[in-house]
């Protein structure tokens, strides 16, 4: 199942009937998750079918429900369901959860059509009760459409194509000749966003910090707005569009030097790092939700698996401490102000990301590859807009 994300342009009296649909989607979601509280209340312990059935009583004490598409409120049945099971399944994890909270006016913001209700056609998208919305389509869709998500991000909307289908399941990606036997090791970190093996690094582009003053600013006018007046819900927008713009910053920078990465190399190593343990230290917690690593390796993920490249993720233990020259541990701790890794064995002095990054490759070659091909990996060259890669002095010693 693939995803292409396409933007919509609806007039205002599309709009207007888009907001409708959605608030009548919050009714039923809001009206399903009281049923079921009364019910647990009362001892009764409802199934998804159960819910299911209590649609057609909702139709007729609300009568405006008519007004929407069948499935797409079968999909909210759904949507609900798939909360439920989310919370359930991080309480068997040990965390500390509460119940599913009641959805607010304009926090409902996606409308599900699963396998009807919609028709692509040229330049547009017709839905069910609603009409004809003009979509802005910068890609060819390639497989069987199973569905359509339409879903409002500030004062945009966006609709979701669902794809499924075999023929297609591989990714244009475009790989460079000859770099299937090419591999590199990735070390993910704050100062450096990357450092590679190659002795590549790209600069932390620290989105959050660069925005945190404009965002701050839009907060104290939001807090001075009186709550419910116009120019309240004017701000309120003004904050979701910068919100939505950080996120679509993290999202473009992750998406490029990804692709960079899969295009010229055939093996990928990285560590398995644990962000939730690693956000603990709360001097550094902000910065590495920032950084946001797990995007970068999520969609390093499907890529590398698209374009049949191999993506190894290794444990991050002693990667740092470890020399990648000799193989000796260093018995001293070494600190986050300490920038150089000093092995204590072989005398060697490298810059401790560019260590630790060999020592991740090395990891991941156990087994698989010998050693002696990680000297013959070809760096980047191609310069990003926003990640640009650049080059550090020529390290000590070679790998062995």
């Amino acid at each position: 199942m693939r995803n292409y994300k396409f933007r919509l342009y609806p007039t205002k009296i599309i709009e207007t009937e888009l907001n409708r649909q959605l608030d009548l989607c919050r009714w039923t979601y809001n009206k399903l998750l009281e049923e079921l509280n009364e019910a647990k209340e009362m001892g009764i312990k409802l199934k998804r079918y159960d819910t299911q059935r209590l649609l057609v009583k909702l139709k007729e004490e609300k009568p405006e429900l008519k007004n929407a598409y069948s499935k797409t409120l079968q999909m909210v049945n759904q949507q609900l369901w798939n909360n439920i099971h989310t919370l359930a399944g991080r309480k068997k994890k040990g965390y500390k959860i509460g119940g599913l909270r009641f959805k607010g006016y304009n926090l409902f913001k996606s409308i599900f059509y699963n396998q009807s209700g919609f028709v692509i056609g040229n330049k547009k998208i017709v839905l069910s009760k609603v009409g004809k919305v003009k979509a802005e389509f910068h890609r060819e869709i390639k497989g069987n459409v199973k569905g359509i998500i339409i879903t409002r991000r500030a004062e945009r909307w966006y609709a979701c194509v669902q794809i499924d289908d075999p023929k297609h399941e591989k990714r244009q990606i475009k790989v460079l000749p000859c770099t299937e036997n090419k591999m590199v090791g990735l070390d993910l970190g704050l100062n450096s966003f990357v450092v590679d093996s190659n002795n590549n690094y790209v600069d932390n582009p620290r989105f959050l910090q660069k925005t945190a003053g404009k965002i701050a600013m839009i907060q104290r006018r939001l807090a001075k707005k009186k709550k419910g007046s116009n120019r309240r819900n004017k701000v309120k927008l003004r904050l979701n569009g910068a919100y939505e713009h950080l996120v679509n910053q993290r999202k473009d920078f992750a998406h490029k030097l990804s692709t960079e990465y899969v295009k010229n190399y055939g093996i990928i190593a990285v560590e398995r790092l644990n962000i939730g343990s690693m956000a603990r230290n709360h001097r550094l917690s902000k910065s590495i939700y920032d950084a946001a690593w797990d995007q970068f390796v999520s969609f390093l993920s499907y890529k590398a698996e698209s374009a049949g490249r191999k993506l190894i993720k290794v444990d991050p233990n002693n990667t740092t401490q470890d020399c990648s020259v000799c193989g000796k541990k260093n018995t001293g701790h070494l600190g986050l102000s300490q920038r150089t890794f000093k092995c204590p064995n072989c005398k060697v002095e490298l810059d401790r990301d560019y260590n630790a990054s060999r020592n991740i490759l090395i990891k991941a070659l156990v087994g698989r590859e010998p050693a002696s091909m990680l000297v013959e990996s070809r760096p980047i060259l191609h310069k990003l807009k926003q990640a640009q890669t650049l080059k550090r002095e020529a390290p000590c010693g070679s790998l062995g």
